[in-house]
């Protein structure tokens, strides 16, 4: 695997256009607070969208950081679908946890604190990519700790369900890389953090 001197966190994530990325990919993904839409992503997804969509999933050259309940659901999942995403089960997974310390999905650490992450980052090593992990994201938000945002918005609005932004993130402006739009509406944008929030009066 290549290996840099800063690893960059990478959030890539499923949203609707208000916002909620609990559960895109099935009805029992994540029923949590009884929630109604669980496989939301499905209808919109065309050939187009898909290829923007797995395009930064199936790279080889990353490592993952997951949230403690999405962590439960992948590793019950990928171990017997590694044939669909080749790298999942080979590369390092570190996983955010007050309570775990043990699991049988290879390749797996478990991390206590923020302090932890940015441990991990510091590090020699391939970026992480960060994938659903509601509470994680915003946790890295607040800590300033996300270098790009890979955010797939799908048009549709449900009106309940995790957020994907909550308050308390540090303000940064962020700059867009790259971007695709799909058949059915779905907006694939990259952004890269940029700098400090500076503010103005508009017209003058």
């Amino acid at each position: 695997m290549r290996r840099s001197v800063m690893r960059k966190i990478i959030a890539l994530e499923f949203v609707t256009i208000d916002g909620v990325m609990q559960a895109p990919g099935g009805p029992e993904e994540d029923p949590t607070a009884k929630f109604e839409f669980g496989g939301w992503q499905a209808p919109f997804m065309d050939d187009q969208a898909a290829d923007a969509v797995t395009g930064p999933a199936l790279k080889a050259d990353v490592e993952f950081l997951l949230g403690g309940y999405t962590f439960e659901i992948w590793s019950d999942y990928w171990p017997k679908h590694g044939d669909v995403w080749p790298f999942i089960n080979d590369n390092m997974k570190y996983v955010l946890s007050a309570t775990k310390t043990e699991t049988t999905w290879q390749n797996t650490t478990f991390l206590r604190s923020v302090e932890d992450i940015q441990k991990l980052k510091n590090s020699d090593g391939p970026d992480l990519h960060v994938w659903g992990s509601s509470k994680l994201v915003q946790l890295l938000l607040s800590n300033d700790l996300v270098d790009e945002l890979c955010l797939m918005t799908y048009p549709i609005i449900l009106g309940q369900g995790k957020k994907l932004f909550s308050d308390g993130a540090a303000p940064r402006t962020f700059t867009l890389i790259e971007n695709h739009v799909g058949k059915s509406g779905v907006i694939v944008a990259r952004y890269a953090r940029a700098g400090a929030v500076e503010t103005g009066n508009v017209g003058k």
